[in-house]
């Protein structure tokens, strides 16, 4: 095929008219396909900071990612008819876009975070910034696809292949964005200045583009626009970079309080640790309260007294990385090993070397009768079956079922690597979380230890001083301050024994027939 020599078009570029590319066509094809790469890229990273936000801000991460998806992927198919409008100044229109969307995304995380700390309340905000992201991402596709179908026709290639082409960019784009953020951006950088930087790479890669590629397709009054656009938007970002660590101790203060004494983001997630000389501390993780010095020994006692009776000079502890229950458990002398099944190596080294922990936990980490193993509880659980451990004491000491993420630790299968790893006469101890106000979540995880082959004793500790969450009220996701924690004795052969005073626990009514006591609702795990 010969190729027709270039025309010239006729509407002239001070009006708007497309003039011709300052590269040739393959490599104008290979620049619009590199900025879908890069603008897919940071979509997707823009979507995976929200979705981690809602986890962190909010709870719930099941429920709260899939609002954020839903709200995004409907907002996309608006922005996609919205876009419409501007594919007759496609270039004009994507630059500004890009503009917009790097200022939106890239500031979502710092938005959030300070309606969590001086608001209280994110839910809204996420789901605007998830409307608003998902529109701009809907609106870049056609948009690009008008731009690469402007460069196809001067070389003569055919639409199916462009489309092609251009899709295959955007997914491996999406690809290495997904990649990116939990192995990379959020690790290094953390979520604000992740965040901040993708919006730059956004800003800087729809702007060049724009004016480089298609800059003779622009009136001077458009240039001078886009310009004056980028520039303010990487200022911005620029600006907020070099103020996000005095922004995150602001926000700090704002939701731990002025005794911030530790924060930092371990490769698990984030560590905080508060308290003072007049303060008792307190160790916050991803948001969350896990340790408070003021009523933390109510808990642990409760947790681990009533599964010592019998044998346990072999015990294995389930979490736990703080040493508290490592604690309680090396309050019986007779102890010969405790090993310890730990997911964050930060809360381990916290436990070990800050002065008010270590003090708090006995500095249980210099017994050499304490081994701890690092990763996954489920995959070293599943580890010591295999290998043949076995332990007279098991004692779970994981986060609250109801509002972590980690529900493969409270399943029949995690249960059913428990009793592997039990002894003849072993016990297993879990935390089921508050019985009073989460009821439903407390009885699914004894019906789920009696699927797994357990027999199962029920009690609680009452005297709780704390919640949940960051903040002064230290409140539930419903509000409310929690009055006890819920306990669950399990053993395989034979009922438990009753576990009460032991430790300050005190047993709970047996469950009636249907798995359930009166006066709690039936729960769907139950059936009829």
């Amino acid at each position: 095929m010969i190729e027709a020599p270039h025309v010239s078009v006729a509407v002239p570029p001070a009006q708007g008219g497309p003039g011709p590319l300052p590269v040739r066509q393959r490599a104008g094809r290979f620049l619009v396909l590199a900025t879908v790469f890069l603008c897919a890229a940071c979509g997707l990273v823009y979507e995976l900071e929200l979705v981690a936000l809602a986890s962190y801000l909010i709870g719930d991460s099941v429920k709260q990612a899939s609002v954020v998806l839903s709200v995004m992927v409907f907002a996309m198919g608006v922005g996609s008819l919205l876009a419409k409008r501007l594919r007759c100044r496609a270039a004009v229109g994507f630059g500004l876009l890009e503009a917009a969307l790097a200022l939106v995304g890239g500031c979502s995380a710092l938005v959030l975070h300070a309606t969590f700390a001086w608001i209280g309340e994110s839910r809204y905000a996420l789901v605007g910034f998830s409307m608003a992201i998902g529109m701009l991402i809907g609106a870049e596709m056609p948009l690009l696809m008008t731009l690469i179908q402007r460069i196809s026709r001067r070389a003569e290639q055919d639409a199916g292949g462009t489309v092609a082409d251009l899709f295959a960019a955007d997914y491996v784009g999406a690809l290495v964005g997904g990649l990116a953020f939990p192995f990379l951006l959020l690790p290094w950088l953390g979520q604000l200045t992740s965040a901040l930087l993708t919006g730059a790479v956004n800003a800087v890669a729809g702007g060049a583009l724009v004016l480089w590629l298609f800059g003779r397709d622009l009136s001077t009054r458009a240039r001078w626009l886009l310009v004056v656009a980028n520039v303010a938007v990487l200022a911005v970002l620029a600006t907020a970079t070099v103020l996000a660590d005095d922004f995150e101790r602001s926000v700090r203060r704002a939701v731990y309080g002025e005794r911030v004494r530790v924060a930092v983001q371990t490769d698990v997630q984030e560590v905080v640790l508060t308290g003072g000389p007049d303060r008792p501390p307190e160790l916050f993780l991803d948001g969350r309260l896990r340790v408070s010095g003021r009523d933390e020994h109510r808990y642990h006692r409760a947790l681990v007294h009533p599964a010592m009776r019998g044998p346990h000079a072999r015990v294995l502890v389930l979490g736990g990385g703080d040493g508290l229950a490592v604690r309680e458990v090396l309050r019986h002398r007779d102890v010969e090993s405790v090993t310890v099944f730990e997911l964050d190596a930060g809360v381990v080294r916290l436990a070990r070397h800050d002065p008010a922990l270590a003090r708090l936990n006995g500095y249980v980490y210099g017994d050499p009768r304490v081994r701890v193993v690092y990763g996954d509880a489920f995959a070293r659980l599943r580890e010591a079956a295999e290998a043949g451990a076995a332990y007279d004491v098991v004692v779970s000491d994981l986060p609250d079922p109801g509002i972590t993420a980690s529900t493969k630790l409270y399943s029949a299968e995690f249960y059913g690597l428990a009793a592997r790893v039990l002894a003849g006469r072993g016990r297993l101890a879990v935390h089921a979380g508050p019985m009073e106000s989460r009821p439903s979540t407390y009885w699914t995880v004894d019906a789920t230890l009696r699927t797994a082959g357990f027999l199962t004793r029920p009690y609680r500790a009452t005297g709780r001083l704390s919640g949940f969450a960051a903040g002064p009220d230290r409140s539930t996701d419903e509000g409310s301050v929690p009055s006890d924690w819920g306990f669950l004795l399990a053993a395989r052969d034979r009922v438990p024994p009753d576990p009460g005073g032991a430790g300050g626990a005190r047993p709970v009514p047996a469950p009636g027939p249907a798995g359930l006591p009166p006066s709690t609702l039936v729960h769907p795990r139950y059936g009829e």
